[in-house]
């Protein structure tokens, strides 16, 4: 096959100089560039098309998950971390691998021979792979401090505590906040779950609000009631989701 495409992506230079050594002289990978943080990487990808990244975990602005988040269709993924948390667990039976730092030369060519395989194959699979490294994500617990989204090129960071609401958007939700309106490829289950312990209730099966953010809740119609925020917007509840609001507030 082709020379295999590689894209280093990582926010120490150290970290990245010692891949590049160890791929250094191998007619058959050609490094394509490198980028030290998710920002650069995400261009990085769109412009280059690696058919392989060497991805960190913990780097500066957004996170390596939070950057796969982004990725529609994204090449194979090596991840690198100097972290063995839960996280790593949960990559284990999707990525293609995953190198724990300091890692050796010969443990860096064994990931690079399980990607060559599958670039090999070209799996119809792969995408379900990817997307079950996603879900696998998704199902982790924890709280959010921020939401990544993603237009075009553009990526914006916004913290949990300046989010309005959310509101579902068929297979996307709509995420209002004092940074403007940003689509993310989420459900709703996902943030209710996740942003719960952040103080956001569920008021309608389309909705999920920053209760920081609630002036007022007003009686609409027969069991319906309004729920009036800071921002301006004006939402109903359902039946359920009032009741949750009662006990809460």
């Amino acid at each position: 096959m082709t020379k295999i495409k590689v894209l280093i992506i990582d926010d120490e230079p150290p970290a990245r100089d010692i891949i590049r050594h160890y791929l250094s002289g191998d007619p058959d990978i050609e490094i394509a560039g490198e980028c030290e943080n998710g920002f650069e990487a995400l261009k990085g990808i769109n412009d280059l098309k690696p058919d392989l990244i060497f991805l960190d975990v913990q780097m500066p602005k957004i996170t390596g998950f939070e950057l796969l988040e982004l990725l529609p269709d994204p090449p194979q993924i090596v991840f690198t971390t100097a972290y063995d948390e839960f996280a790593i667990k949960a990559f284990e039976m999707n990525a293609v691998d995953y190198l724990l730092k300091p890692f050796a030369k010969v443990r860096l060519y064994q990931a690079i021979e399980r990607a060559r395989q599958r670039l090999l194959t070209q799996k119809k699979s792969d995408q379900q792979e990817i997307e079950g490294l996603k879900a696998k994500l998704d199902d982790t617990s924890g709280e959010l401090d921020r939401v990544v989204t993603r237009l075009g090129s553009k990526i914006v960071v916004i913290p949990v505590d300046k989010i309005w609401y959310i509101e579902a958007q068929d297979d996307y939700v709509m995420v209002y906040s004092e940074l403007g309106s940003h689509l993310k490829e989420k459900t709703m289950k996902y943030f209710e779950s996740h942003l719960a312990p952040q103080g956001f209730i569920r008021i309608h099966r389309s909705h999920l609000v920053n209760v920081n953010q609630i002036l007022s809740v007003d009686l609409y119609g027969k069991d319906t009631h309004l729920v009036s925020l800071k921002c301006g917007a004006k939402l109903k509840t359902s039946a359920e989701g009032y009741k949750r609001l009662r006990e809460l507030l």
